[in-house]
């Protein structure tokens, strides 16, 4: 009986362990699912380091002489934007789609939006509620002189440079555009916030609007059905995006190129990704291909 009893045991105890070693082996079969890479850069225009979630396109290779536009996003963070912006990108540069050419995308991760993405305002109370609010010129000095150079030189790209962004990120952009237009030929603006500082964005003179302005720039506006902006003085999103066009459009450079598109079914939370998937059918028309 003891026999029995000690045989049975060993079965058990072995049964046991070719279990647990299959299960090991099962988990070591996993690994991760890389999407991109993270780099990070020091500013010194910031006074901070920054992180970058950066993708590249399939087939990327640092040593081949294949170069790639660079879209670079803002609010890039990995719980902010970039998954799905990437993903976007590379839905439409597949083989079979041939929506939009191979391109690295570089999602700058948010620290401080409304540090980062307003110029200084003359509304009292938006200077209280947005205490570290008007530093916009740096980031854009960060862009220019620091993180373009700094893609440029590490990764394998073109003169083609796009940029997104909504909202505070939008207000960015717009200010960009007509402060320093060199620094993109794309531009996505998606419910630009130019309510900031009572719209005073609308009043900016800029470069473009003149007839010798000769770099191709291409700008898409994009407005869901958002309705009263957050301000003392009301104004409505879908107005100020369609001034911002218009304002555009009055330029007299043949170079400017203007896109408006509406999104009735669509709020200020849901439309960035329809609206990005819009923009790359208004930048690379299929019809421009064949």
């Amino acid at each position: 009986m003891n026999k029995i009893i000690a045989l049975a045991f060993l079965l058990f105890t072995s049964t046991i362990s070719f279990s647990q070693t299959s299960k090991s082996k099962s988990t070591d079969t996993a690994k991760p699912f890389v999407l991109g890479v993270i780099d990070e850069i020091q500013s010194k225009e910031l006074g901070e380091k920054r992180i970058l979630n950066i993708y590249l396109p399939e087939g990327y290779k640092p040593e081949d002489a294949t170069k790639y536009p660079v879209i670079y996003l803002l609010d890039g963070s990995a719980d902010e934007d970039f998954i799905h912006i990437a993903g976007l990108v590379q839905f439409n540069s597949f083989e079979w789609v041939n929506q939009v050419p191979k391109s690295i995308v570089v999602g700058i991760a948010t620290v401080d939006r409304r540090r980062d993405f307003t110029f200084p305002t003359t509304i009292e109370k938006d200077q209280k509620r947005f205490a570290t609010s008007g530093h916009s010129d740096n980031f854009i000095a960060f862009i220019e002189k620091e993180l373009q150079p700094f893609i440029d030189k590490k990764y394998k790209t073109t003169d083609s440079k796009t940029i997104i962004g909504q909202s505070l990120g939008g207000l960015l952009e717009t200010e960009i555009l007509l402060k320093k237009p060199s620094l993109f030929n794309k531009y996505v603006i998606v419910s630009p916030s130019i309510w900031w500082n009572n719209g005073s964005i609308l009043n900016q003179d800029s470069v473009i609007f003149q007839e010798n302005f000769n770099q191709k720039t291409e700008v898409y506006v994009a407005v869901g059905k958002e309705g009263l902006t957050p301000t003392e003085i009301p104004r409505v999103m879908e107005v100020d995006a369609n001034l911002l066009t218009e304002k555009i459009k009055a330029s007299k450079s043949k170079n400017i190129k203007v896109y408006f598109d509406y999104f009735p079914l669509e709020n200020h939370g849901t439309i960035l990704h329809p609206a990005v998937s819009n923009s790359f059918k208004f930048f690379y028309p299929l019809q421009d291909k064949e």
